[in-house]
Order: structure tokens, then C-alpha cells, then sequence
């Protein structure tokens, strides 16, 4: 079965930003050696030039290298990894206090929303 994808964002980027987080979740572990261009292309149903552009594109970032006669691997490079982390836990958070700020929320009553909600998912409360 391919993957689903939206048709607001290039097809490239949304694969992106799918192994990326499977590299910086973990999910792909350090070292550890990729499907091929083709394997993923067919495993997500897009054209295998798409999928070369995204991988290519996350080598570029420094989440995976590539060995001409190995294949491509998750990076080697913790701080890297770490590094992209926390830009798309900033990108998120920016995403986020602006749609409080929409609905008019003020820091102290956000920060009681987000220590209730934070505890309930811990299931403390």
C-alpha cells in the first residue's frame, strides 16, 4: 500500500520530513544502513527520482551519508542529529504559540493549560 500524501507540498518535501523524523526519533538508528532509492520508491509509490531528490536533500542536512558501494546510512553525527532536533521543535513551538496567540491566550493561563495537559499525558492527573 503507498503512502498518503497531501497535494499542498511537493511530494520530495513531505518524504523529507517523514525520515527525518524517523532519523531524530530513532525509528532509522545511527549507523544503520537505508532501504535503496528503488526499495523506498516503490515502498511509498512515488517515482524513484522523487525519492532521489529527498534523500539527497537529507544528505545535504547531515542526517545520512552515502558510500557509493554501500549505500546511504543513518549519520554517524550525534550533534547533528541533535541539531535538527531542536530546529523542528522550535519550528513547532513557533507554530504553536502563534495559534495561542490567535485564540488570545496570555503566558501565564498557556502555561496552566500546558502543565495540566502535560501531566494527563503522563497520567499524573
Amino acid at each position: 500500500m503507498a503512502y498518503v500524501f497531501d497535494r499542498q507540498t511537493p511530494i520530495y518535501l513531505q518524504l523529507m520530513r517523514l525520515f527525518r523524523r524517523q532519523v531524530i526519533s530513532g525509528e532509522w538508528k545511527i549507523g544503520q544502513q537505508i532501504p535503496t532509492v528503488r526499495d523506498l520508491a516503490l515502498q511509498y509509490g512515488v517515482n524513484p527520482n522523487t525519492m532521489q531528490r529527498a534523500l539527497s536533500e537529507l544528505e545535504r542536512e547531515g542526517l545520512l551519508s552515502s558510500n557509493r558501494r554501500a549505500g546511504r546510512f543513518v549519520s554517524a553525527d550525534q550533534a547533528q542529529i541533535a541539531s535538527v532536533r531542536c530546529s523542528l521543535a522550535g519550528s513547532q513551538i513557533a507554530d504553536f504559540i502563534e495559534a495561542m496567540r490567535l485564540l488570545q491566550f496570555d503566558w501565564p493561563t498557556l502555561q496552566q493549560l500546558l502543565a495540566r495537559k502535560w501531566r494527563e499525558t503522563d497520567g499524573i492527573d
